[in-house]
């Protein structure tokens, strides 16, 4: 205590801090078994003052001292990014799972905690494919992007901005931090052009101007944006934009650290059939080489282009993580193993 001033600690900071979810090891794992803190009575041993053998790590731990050992681990990388933009686009598995956007969702709230200034950026993919669905519209892709016609416009604009945005922001909210929720058109944040396919797309198009005004003021007074990635043309024609592609551009803007899209997949694979080929690390002269040899195909493209751009614009690093492994996104920064491809510039 400084000054008479209250320590600041992370409970008091962070209401919800320590985050418990469905996967916390120290509830869930059997192996985790920790001995209780409290003396027992010990049985009169029959020798006098017989040797006892010293207690083993294990067994000398206890669930406090284990948390305790984690954050202390933890510290070089918070100091590393503490102050530092981080914009995650969210998507996939982790959308699916209950579980799994739990804990994306406490991860975004534990990293603006400690310090660090997250942005969301959203698609909605399943979600949308519901409800198309339900409206016998069929969902149809070329080259991982999503043909939007009129009608399927109309139901990625009403998925998208009033479903899954307000129930990610409804959720940070509820977790500890305070999230706001934005369209691309929402303080003229994203300007959209039509596709150069457009004609085989429909409406989807390209971010051709962002102005991240309205996003600094957000970051800068702690809240966490939730960006979902529809936006409108200069005539207020609306698109749909790939989500990743406003990850990048919106990281970019920001002259963001770091840009971590959550996937399906373990990574960039260097063999597509091989799960456990996954490429840890690579720069974008590898990457590029990769994909001019065929080995980064369909949905995984528009991810890789994303992450280049982003790097020639002045992001730091753009990683690409298995959003299906709980906690990856901590996995990813606070840690040296990651959760999937790190791709530096």
């Amino acid at each position: 205590m400084v000054g008479g001033a209250a320590t600041k600690t992370l409970t008091n900071i962070c209401p919800s801090f320590p985050f418990t979810t469905k996967n916390n090891p120290l509830t869930t794992n059997p192996s985790l078994s920790f001995p209780p803190t409290r003396l027992r009575h010990r049985p009169i041993s029959a020798v006098a003052n017989p040797v006892q053998p010293p207690p083993t790590a294990a067994e000398s731990a206890t669930p406090g001292q284990y948390r305790v050992d984690v954050l202390s681990e933890s510290l070089p990388f918070i100091q590393k990014f503490r102050g530092k933009t981080i914009v995650v686009k969210y998507g996939g598995a982790a959308m699916k799972s209950p579980e799994l956007q739990a804990s994306v969702i406490n991860d975004l709230v534990l990293l603006s905690c400690v310090g660090l200034r997250p942005v969301m950026v959203h698609g909605g993919g399943p979600e949308i494919n519901s409800w198309l669905g339900r409206l016998s519209i069929p969902a149809v892709f070329r080259d991982g992007l999503r043909v939007t016609d009129a009608d399927t416009m109309e139901i990625v604009s009403m998925v998208l901005v009033g479903k899954v945005n307000k129930t990610l922001v409804s959720l940070i909210n509820k977790a500890g931090a305070t999230a706001v929720g934005l369209s691309g058109m929402d303080g003229r944040l994203l300007t959209a052009r039509p596709s150069p396919k457009a004609a085989d797309l429909g409406f989807v198009g390209e971010v051709s101007r962002v102005d991240p005004a309205v996003l600094r003021s957000l970051i800068e007074s702690s809240h966490i944006p939730v960006v979902t990635s529809v936006a409108a043309d200069e005539f207020g024609q609306p698109y749909n934009i790939n989500a990743d592609t406003v990850a990048g551009e919106l990281a970019a803007a920001l002259g963001a650290e770091k840009l971590i899209l959550l996937t399906d997949v373990a990574g960039i694979l260097e063999d597509r059939n091989d799960p456990n080929s996954l490429v840890k690390k690579i720069d974008i002269k590898g990457v590029k080489k990769m994909m001019e040899d065929g080995k980064v195909g369909g949905g995984m493209i528009p991810k890789v282009n994303c992450c280049v751009r982003s790097l020639a614009q002045g992001v730091t690093t753009a990683s690409i993580i298995d959003g299906r492994v709980p906690h990856s996104l901590l996995l990813e920064i606070l840690t040296d193993e990651g959760a999937g491809t790190m791709i530096t510039g």
